[in-house]
């Protein structure tokens, strides 16, 4: 098992904090607590393994392969140190890091387009694309690899190197993928740093970072883009998303139930692109709420190292007080739990799958991103009423509609304003394709060629046609 780089800090040891298991509510180990004042010699390294970094296509294609079997063999060794201390299943942390090596091998074969451009001047224009410099990411608890390579690994294969940071509630696996890559990359071309604030403040704002990439908050978003304005660095914002489900009135509602179901609940809720609000034609609201509890008062909820469980705890203290808030929030205002609203009796951070009905428009679990397991299902009487409420909020991540005419639903679909639209499933996308919101849900465009180009710039060479003798 590859064991983490010692802490660089000389003569003395680290500071270190406490990694909680969601599954416990106790300490079950520590991370290095690293100090600000770090970051001007970790960034100097970056930029200096860049000049090598960047001047060898080939060789960090070779490298990105190899680090994506280097993934793959660790996986007996990251996944249970993920599922320790994210909460999730055992099974969605290996399938995690499949994802994590997928994604390693997608980018290391990915290359940008040079070319001429004609533009009827009597000289050749050509296009060429450059790398940015070192880049940081800020990533956060409910993916914590996953979202991590998802930023490092288009930024490395465009010829960047990169500081990532993870979350202080999950630090542990990615040290521990850090180290994994370690095997394959060069000195310094990936560096993790662990820590609590300022730390990220510092990371976002230091003028030797070009590019930073953000997953989080609003606010955080917010904060990390004021930050990075300082140096005029670019930024690429995820921050999160309150996506709607809308049912059409020729849904089968036993046909798409497990699917929405899952497309809500999957990690506990937090999924930045999972359904977070459903949307039932009011003849069919009461069969929808019923059909979604059924499955909610039977899934098996535990420790994600339990091989039965299918549903794990909430990742941390602060996130269940936020979700336990809501649901309160939406009982006092008449909603009604057709199961779950309440945290259940157990250690450990766990919170009652929750179907909520009655809910009024207004309540928080329905404007905010409860980001946990709850769920509200509320009635419409007509389609656009339905389309105004599903676009009536700040977010604009994704959205999907369910029913059986695909042409009517694709239509529907259009209607919503979101990055992503999916009919009849819901938050699965491809190493190809474009992830991007509108509105609050983020700036910049991550996923497929896209992200490639949002970790390089352009660099146009001009020289004149060679003249006839």
């Amino acid at each position: 098992m590859p064991t983490p780089e010692p802490d660089r800090a000389p003569g003395r040891r680290a500071a270190r904090f406490p990694v909680v298991d969601p599954a416990t509510g106790e300490t079950f180990d520590e991370a290095p607590d690293q100090r600000p004042d770090e970051l001007d010699a970790v960034v100097d390294r970056a930029h200096r393994a860049w000049h090598g970094w960047r001047a060898d296509p080939d060789a960090r294609t070779t490298a990105l392969r190899l680090a994506a079997e280097a993934v793959e063999r660790a996986g007996d060794d990251l996944a249970p140190l993920l599922t320790r201390e994210q909460g999730k299943p055992l099974a969605e942390s290996y399938a995690e890091i499949a994802r994590t090596a997928a994604r390693l091998r997608y980018f290391a074969d990915l290359a940008p387009e040079t070319g001429r451009i004609t533009d009827g001047r009597p000289v050749h224009s050509h296009i060429r694309w450059r790398p940015l410099g070192p880049v940081a990411a800020i990533v956060p608890w409910n993916f914590p690899l996953q979202l991590a390579t998802a930023k490092f690994a288009p930024a490395l294969a465009a010829g960047n190197t990169m500081v990532l940071k993870p979350s202080p509630f999950t630090p542990l696996a990615t040290r521990l993928l850090g180290s994994v890559l370690a095997t394959a990359l060069p000195e310094d071309v990936l560096t993790v740093l662990t820590g609590r604030e300022p730390l990220g403040a510092r990371l976002a704002s230091h003028p030797g970072i070009r590019h930073v990439t953000f997953t989080g908050s609003v606010p955080t978003g917010r904060a990390v883009a004021g930050a990075a304005a300082a140096s005029l660095a670019r930024v690429t914002l995820e921050l999160g998303g309150n996506d709607a489900a809308i049912l059409l009135d020729d849904v089968e509602v036993d046909r798409i139930a497990d699917r929405l179901f899952w497309a809500a609940f999957r990690n506990c809720g937090q999924v930045c692109m999972a359904v977070k609000r459903v949307y039932a034609p009011a003849r069919l609201h009461a069969e929808v709420v019923e059909a979604l509890a059924q499955r909610a008062r039977t899934v098996a909820v535990g420790p994600g190292l339990d091989p039965d469980t299918r549903l794990g705890p909430v990742g941390n203290a602060p996130q269940l007080a936020r979700v336990e808030r809501v649901a309160k929030q939406a009982l006092a205002g008449g909603a009604r739990a057709a199961t779950g609203g309440h945290r259940l009796e157990r250690p450990g951070y766990f919170f009652a799958p929750t179907i909520l009905t009655d809910v009024p428009p207004g309540s928080p679990v329905v404007t905010e991103e409860q980001f946990g397991p709850v769920l509200p299902v509320l009635p419409y009487r007509s389609l656009d009423e339905a389309v105004d409420a599903a676009n009536g909020t700040a977010f604009g991540l994704g959205g999907s509609v369910w029913g059986t005419d695909l042409d009517r639903a694709e239509a529907v679909a259009d209607r919503l304003e979101c990055g992503t639209a999916w009919i009849n499933h819901h938050a699965e996308l491809s190493l190809a394709q474009p992830f991007a919101g509108v509105k609050s849900s983020g700036v910049g465009v991550a996923g497929g060629p896209w992200g490639l180009y949002g970790n390089l710039r352009p660099f146009v060479v001009h020289r004149p046609r060679e003249e006839r003798r």
